[in-house]
């Protein structure tokens, strides 16, 4: 009987151990992200900043968020969202870019929401308009300040990394794609293509509508030449009748 139980002590030592190690491990929180996740490279998007409340005793007042110094983005416009204030931080850029063929010295580096309040289990989006969009990399960072009211700071700043796992408190990341096919050159390509089959039909129906008008023409000359004609018949019949009657008297 001892025997036995000595057996059943280390099973229930590891029964133990699991047990705590799954009351211990919380549950998986979500974390600030961007939506959409992915853009095209070179081009212009509106992304989200999408910021759900971890707590359930506290509201989160204020969310920043950093954009990537390595890829500044020249054009950078939020969107107003009812009940926050929005604060846009322009830096000098340590080397100007070229953007639309006018050279630009600074960009927005920081954006900044204050004023409104997420309570707890609800979400807010934060809209931005950003471009444009770099051709040389695959993805932007963007690292998020979330402040609570119990002045409690959430940095979500650590940049995943491919083929690891999720870092504790991720940084929201924009992945960027090619460009789809026919949204650039070719796009441009198809709509030319377009324009000059708008242009033959122009000219066919113009062709048709010419024609039509010389068809119509011809037969409006005919028409007042046959009432000419009846007119002028009347005109002779009438002149024959009287010429008759003085002849007689």
């Amino acid at each position: 009987m001892n025997a036995m139980r000595l057996r059943r002590l280390p099973v229930l030592g590891c029964l133990t151990a699991g047990g705590l190690v799954l009351l211990t491990a919380g549950p998986a929180f979500a974390h600030v992200s961007v939506q959409p996740g992915q853009a095209e490279k070179g081009g212009y998007s509106t992304i989200n900043f999408k910021v759900p409340n971890e707590r359930d005793d506290s509201s989160t007042v204020k969310l920043e968020v950093t954009l990537p110094a390595d890829h500044p983005l020249a054009s950078v416009m939020p969107q107003p969202v009812p009940g926050w204030d929005v604060k846009v931080t322009k830096s000098k850029l340590p080397k100007p870019m070229e953007m639309h063929g006018e050279k630009i010295s600074e960009a927005v580096t920081k954006v900044t929401w204050t004023g409104g309040k997420i309570e707890p289990g609800m979400f807010q989006q934060f809209p931005l308009s950003v471009g444009q969009l770099p051709d040389d990399a695959d993805q932007l960072a963007f690292k998020a300040l979330q402040t609570y009211d119990d002045k409690e700071v959430v940095r979500w700043i650590e940049e995943p990394k491919e083929g690891a796992a999720e870092p504790e408190n991720p940084a929201p990341v924009l992945k960027l794609v090619a460009p789809a096919e026919g949204s650039d050159g070719d796009g441009a390509a198809a709509a030319s293509g377009q324009d000059k089959d708008s242009e033959k039909a122009g000219a066919e129906n113009s062709a048709s509508k010419d024609a039509s008008d010389d068809e119509d023409g011809s037969d409006t000359t005919a028409r007042v030449l046959g009432i000419a004609g009846i007119v002028i018949g009347a005109a002779g019949v009438v002149f024959g009748v009287v010429a008759s009657r003085r002849r007689s008297a």
